[in-house]
């Protein structure tokens, strides 16, 4: 199981001026997918970035970007992002009028569809779009900034949702967001999901990355050695 989970460094935590060296870094150090979180100063008390910069980032990399929108309204925003690079495409429930119309529209323009919870977020909000999505979100901590501790609660929610994948039959990622190092990693596989971002835990120390990422990965394997 562990030789299937996906790591997504968040560029949150990257040095900005730099940002191409920083996307392109983290792909040779191996990550599987580059997380972009895209703050608007509303729905989150932050402003990040916006589809000109994820445009930009993408001859930096051949990885996927899992772009995590965190902006009310969001349907306006979506084909921007589509058409900037976007492969998968992660709203929360709250940030448009008919979340089925969202994921839907994201699907239509041939990217993965997401949903993001928040952690006061019930997990049985997926269950009447759980046809719709290819990736559940969990965040770990309140979203807006990185380097927040880890909420434990949110084990309990990814054991939910891993039931509740499992029965549907579908092939949905369940992605934790916030908190991640070596330690809360073992935890949150443990609890069922299959996908980790990781911001400071990957961009701490420069020219570590790669021993960041395989400090994770590591630690993963030694819960089923």
């Amino acid at each position: 199981m562990t030789d299937n989970v996906l790591i997504s460094p968040s560029i949150l935590s990257a040095d900005f001026a730099r940002l191409g060296e920083e996307v392109a870094a983290i792909d040779t150090a191996g990550a599987d997918m580059i997380h972009i979180d895209v703050m608007d100063g509303h729905y989150v008390p932050n402003l990040t970035i916006g589809p000109a910069v994820v445009k930009a980032l993408k001859p930096h990399t051949k990885k996927p970007f899992d772009v995590h929108l965190m902006v009310s309204p969001v349907d306006p925003l979506i084909e921007d992002f589509a058409n900037a690079g976007a492969d998968i495409i992660t709203v929360h429930p709250d940030s448009g009028p008919h979340l089925h119309r969202t994921l839907q529209t994201i699907r239509g323009l041939g990217l993965k569809s997401g949903i993001a919870l928040n952690p006061a977020t019930h997990a049985d909000v997926i269950d009447y779009v759980i046809d719709d999505i290819d990736l559940i979100l969990v965040m770990s901590v309140n979203p807006g900034f990185g380097g927040q501790s880890f909420i434990r609660s949110q084990l309990r929610k990814i054991s939910d949702l891993r039931k509740k994948v499992d029965q549907s039959g579908h092939d949905i990622i369940i992605e934790i967001d916030g908190g991640v190092n070596p330690l809360t990693a073992r935890e949150c596989i443990s609890a069922g999901a299959t996908a980790l971002v990781a911001g400071s835990a990957v961009f701490k120390g420069a020219g570590t990355y790669q021993q960041n990422i395989a400090a994770l990965r590591s630690n993963l394997a030694s819960q089923v050695a």
